[in-house]
């Protein structure tokens, strides 16, 4: 469970996660056919997907068990904070942000910026959405997991954010990107960004 400062609560998928790439993920990973970078991979069915499908991929995340499940499907991931150093910057086709990892950082202006650096000239960063509505909400969350007892364990204050299908044009333009492609799957949606000409991006 997600409890963020505005008093809103939501239950995270942890069982999805761990499984497989669901079908709804195949579209989106279709659309990967080149080196691709999966930001805050979490136990790595995404990258392994990738891996399995030919694809180089490589999982980040900053949780060194999250490398360790990714690891053990077979797929490559590296502990790594995402805005420190990565290899190949600049030479990446493609950087997934899905399941709510827009999110990281606290600001997907700043986040989608630092994607774009990433990425190789006509690549692409395959985000996942907030339905229409909501639009870019910044603030704090916290982790709450409900004890063997019952009650709720919650964790401290972390910064988070969440991106609509709507204010999705405006941060990405922020970070010297455009939406390519907005589209919806299994009631899940998801935007293609690809790079504008040359820019620093979004700096703060």
């Amino acid at each position: 469970m997600v409890h963020d400062d505005n008093g809103s609560r939501r239950r995270l998928p942890v069982r999805r996660w761990h499984g497989p790439a669901e079908p709804t993920m195949d579209d989106v990973l279709g659309r990967c056919v080149g080196p691709t970078l999966d930001l805050g991979c979490g136990p790595g069915r995404l990258t392994s997907a990738l891996s399995r499908a030919g694809v180089t991929a490589v999982g980040v995340d900053i949780s060194a068990q999250a490398v360790r499940l990714t690891r053990a499907r077979g797929a490559v991931a590296l502990r790594a904070d995402l805005f420190a150093p990565l290899p190949a910057e600049g030479r990446w086709a493609h950087v997934l942000l899905i399941d709510g990892n827009i999110g990281i950082g606290g600001d997907p202006r700043v986040l989608l910026a630092r994607c774009r650096d990433l990425l190789r000239p006509g690549g692409t960063v395959l985000v996942e959405l907030e339905p229409p509505g909501p639009g870019l909400w910044m603030g704090r969350a916290r982790l709450a997991v409900e004890g063997a007892e019952g009650g709720w364990h919650v964790g401290p204050p972390f910064r988070w954010a969440r991106l609509d299908t709507v204010a999705v044009t405006g941060a990405a333009s922020a970070a010297g990107l455009v939406v390519r492609d907005l589209f919806r799957r299994d009631r899940r949606w998801f935007a293609e960004l690809t790079a504008t000409a040359p820019t620093h991006g979004y700096r703060i």
